[in-house]
């Protein structure tokens, strides 16, 4: 398989964990979170679809570049590749936590794992290929920004 098809696999693979994880939230997004006490700087509704497409296409370019290297170092590339697998699912199941289950409290411990899931995700790709791990540092940017404003959720709705 050639490196383009690998990054269009990793990046339709993304989009779909996001699109899946939307659907599966989409109710709680326009029934019970419009109720909850939300800190000054939460954005418009409308910034987190295309932010979210943007990093998810990011991530999945991230991805296929690295499985593109697994002929160089195919341990170093698997396991790079299992920790990426392993934060994707974290990333689906933060949605499932704060918007399906309501729980703030939880989606903040899930969260803090999810950032340290994607930290050693990074940590991992930059070894293997540097544009990679560039890749994924919106994504890590993001994540804080979303854990912060978990946190300040949690906090004004306790």
């Amino acid at each position: 398989m050639n490196k383009y098809l690998k990054i269009a696999v990793c990046v339709a693979t993304c989009l779909a964990v996001g699109y899946l994880s939307g659907i599966a939230t989409q109710s709680s997004v326009q029934t019970w979170f419009p109720t909850l006490e939300k800190p000054v700087f939460n954005p418009p509704s409308w910034v987190f679809m295309p932010v979210w497409t943007m990093l998810y296409l990011l991530m999945g370019v991230a991805a296929g570049l690295v499985w593109d290297k697994i002929e160089n170092d195919k341990i170093e590339v698997r396991n790079a590749l299992l920790f990426f697998i392993m934060q994707l699912a974290l990333n689906a199941l933060w949605s499932i936590v704060f918007f399906g289950l309501q729980n703030p409290l939880l989606a903040l411990i899930e969260i803090v794992v999810l950032w340290l899931m994607i930290y050693e995700t990074w940590y991992r790709f930059k070894s293997i290929d540097k544009i990679a791990s560039y890749l994924l540092v919106p994504y890590l940017a993001w994540v804080s920004f979303a854990a912060v404003l978990n946190a300040s959720i949690w906090w004004l709705n306790r």
